[in-house]
């Protein structure tokens, strides 16, 4: 009886002590986005930081996001094609290439490319500037490094997804017309853009609207957080790149299922 006790105050303080360590940086990314959503109300306000990181994120990302999204219609359609076509449902490739597009594979995509290039931009970026000391050099001149930082970076995600997000459907939208119409001959041109239409109903209009905006809040914060807390010079940025881009993804993916449950509800 004594050794069994024993035996289960180790297991408990063994399993306190393996979620110590993610409960502790959890609450640690918790202060930080408190504090990053805090400064949008105090100046100042950094607005060319924000400019700059919107064309860096935005602007920058097209070159990604344009081809994907093309990609990803042409693909659902060619796909789906082939699976109406056994039932005598071609006549349906548009509706389902604008619901998959507009709740699920254009908004996840986009977050994901976007994740793979600017998380792993902005976590080596602070993670650089922090083992070079130029975070503490910041403090030391009254600078707030959340404020200068964290704050401009967030806004020109949160605010650049959604357009990216909104362009990778269009495109989609157009490869998968490409596809279905003119190469394949499934439907006429006119039924396709207005069967297309009539699929979305606000519902799916706003799923796809506001997971690209929560997908930036957490690409930005997640990419900030591993940045500002690097260690290790060289080889603690590139852990700090990877562990950024991997969480991103995490959470992405998470988020999804979370919006998805609210919205299957409703």
């Amino acid at each position: 009886m004594l050794a069994s006790s024993h035996e289960g105050e180790a297991g408990g303080s063994y399993l306190l002590r393996f979620l110590k360590a993610p409960l502790a940086s959890f609450q640690d990314f918790l202060f930080l986005a408190g504090r990053a959503f805090g400064n949008i109300l105090r100046s100042p306000h950094y607005y060319d930081d924000v400019f700059l990181q919107m064309d860096l994120i935005g602007v920058g990302s097209l070159p990604i996001v344009v081809p994907t999204g093309a990609l990803s219609g042409a693909i659902i359609a060619l796909q789906m094609s082939r699976a109406l076509s056994t039932y005598g449902a071609n006549s349906e490739v548009g509706p389902i290439v604008a619901l998959t597009l507009v709740r699920e594979l254009g908004p996840v995509l986009t977050a994901l490319l976007v994740a793979g290039r600017n998380a792993s931009g902005i976590a080596s970026e602070l993670g650089s500037m922090q083992v070079t000391e130029q975070i503490d050099a910041m403090r030391a001149l009254g600078t707030d490094p959340v404020q200068k930082l964290v704050t401009p970076r967030l806004l020109a995600t949160a605010t650049m997804l959604p357009c990216l997000t909104v362009i990778a459907d269009a495109i989609g939208w157009i490869a998968a017309y490409l596809i279905a119409v003119p190469l394949l001959h499934l439907v006429s041109s006119g039924y396709y853009w207005s069967s297309s239409w009539r699929a979305l109903v606000p519902n799916d209009l706003a799923q796809g609207l506001i997971k690209p905006l929560l997908f930036g809040i957490i690409i930005s914060l997640v990419g900030c957080y591993y940045g500002l807390r690097t260690t290790g010079g060289t080889q603690g940025v590139g852990r700090a790149t990877t562990q950024a881009v991997v969480s991103a993804s995490i959470w992405i993916f998470f988020v999804t299922f979370l919006i998805d449950k609210i919205f299957v509800n409703l």
